[in-house]
C-alpha cells in the first residue's frame, strides 16, 4: 500500500496538531483506492475527547458526520491520523491494540522534535506493524 497525500493536507495536519499541543490531535482520512494506492482526498479534523497527551478518542458525532459526507462524495474511509506530542512517529502498544481495521492506514505525526515534525504511515494487521510509503502530491 502506498498513501498519496497532498502537500496542503500535510501542512494542515501539522498546523492542527501543533494547535492541540500538549494533547494528541486526531482525525479521519477519506479518499479513493486504486489497487495498492490510497489517495487521500480529504482530512477530517476531529475532537480528541480524552484531551490527553497520551491518548485519543474521536468524538462519535463528528465521526458520524464525516462518514456521512464521505459516503455522499463517493469516497471511502481510508484510515485515521493522530499525533504523538512527545514520542516518535510509530504506533504505541495502545495504538496497536486498538487497530481493528486491517485495511486502514494509520498516519502518526511525531511532534517530539518541535522544529522537525515527522509523519509516517502504517498498516497494522493482527498486531504486526508495517510502515507504508507516503508520497506527497504538490
Amino acid at each position: 500500500m502506498t498513501i498519496l497525500l497532498k502537500q496542503h493536507d500535510y501542512n494542515e495536519i501539522i498546523f492542527f496538531s501543533q494547535k492541540k499541543l500538549p494533547n494528541e490531535a486526531c482525525g479521519l482520512l477519506a479518499g479513493n483506492i486504486d489497487g495498492e494506492i490510497k489517495s487521500i482526498k480529504k482530512v477530517y479534523y476531529l475532537t480528541n475527547l480524552d484531551q490527553s497527551p497520551q491518548h485519543f478518542s474521536m468524538d462519535p458525532q463528528e465521526q458520524f458526520a464525516a462518514i456521512k459526507e464521505i459516503r455522499s462524495m463517493g469516497w471511502v474511509l481510508l484510515g485515521n491520523f493522530h499525533s504523538h506530542p512527545s514520542s516518535p512517529s510509530r504506533p504505541s502498544q495502545e495504538d496497536i491494540h486498538l487497530a481493528f481495521d486491517a485495511d486502514a492506514c494509520y498516519l502518526i505525526l511525531s511532534l517530539q522534535d518541535k522544529g522537525n515534525p515527522v509523519l509516517k504511515g502504517f498498516q497494522i494487521i493482527e498486531n504486526v506493524v508495517t510502515e507504508k510509503v507516503i508520497l506527497m502530491q504538490f
